[in-house]
């Protein structure tokens, strides 16, 4: 059985609030991108083990509330380059708080929690698609699609191979805090 690849990179959007969020859409229109799903506000729900043994085997298993939707994904190990590539396998489940339990009971509680707002976007017959995340600690564009598309989309947005992140959230969350003196705790609005 093939393994579903996600691929994908992020890329910070210069300024802060709403002036980086008018900034990207403005650039994501003036290049053919469309909203293909609205803006709606993410609960995302990390879990793990008390040891956080996940995490030391470079894993996730993650509950996503958007909206009504809730989904529970799985991320394998990174494989290493330039865009951020692993394994991904999603489901939908009937609501956050029983899909939460359901894990905690099998020893898997949340261990961090991040929230954002994302809006979708995509050109036709393109492979791949932008989301924009608006976060705590700042405002990015995620990438996600074939290695190839990526360049090239990126490329055309003005971003450098350099501006590519591979971060998680979590990691982005843990030098941010770590850079402004702060006790990391959950990325909370």
């Amino acid at each position: 059985m093939k393994k579903p690849i996600e691929t994908e990179i992020k890329l910070r959007v210069e300024g802060a609030g709403k002036t980086a969020v008018t900034r990207a859409r403005a650039l994501l229109r003036r290049h053919g991108f469309a909203v293909t799903t609205p803006r709606v506000f993410e609960r995302n729900l990390v879990l793990d083990d008390d040891k956080q043994s996940l995490r030391e085997r470079d894993m996730l298993l993650r509950v996503r509330g958007a909206g009504k939707i809730t989904t529970c994904t799985f991320k394998g190990p990174e494989t290493p380059g330039r865009h951020k590539s692993r394994e991904e396998r999603e489901f939908r489940a009937s609501d956050l708080e029983s899909c939460v339990a359901f894990f905690t009971a099998l020893g898997f509680p949340e261990a961090f929690r991040y929230e954002k707002y994302r809006t979708e976007f995509a050109r036709p017959r393109e492979p791949g698609h932008v989301t924009l995340d608006e976060t705590p600690i700042g405002v990015f564009m995620e990438l996600e699609g074939p290695a190839r598309w990526i360049d090239r989309t990126a490329k055309a947005l003005g971003f450098p191979v350099a501006a590519y992140i591979t971060d998680s959230y979590g990691k982005l969350y843990e030098n941010w805090c770590e850079a402004n003196g702060i006790e990391p705790k959950d990325m909370r609005f």
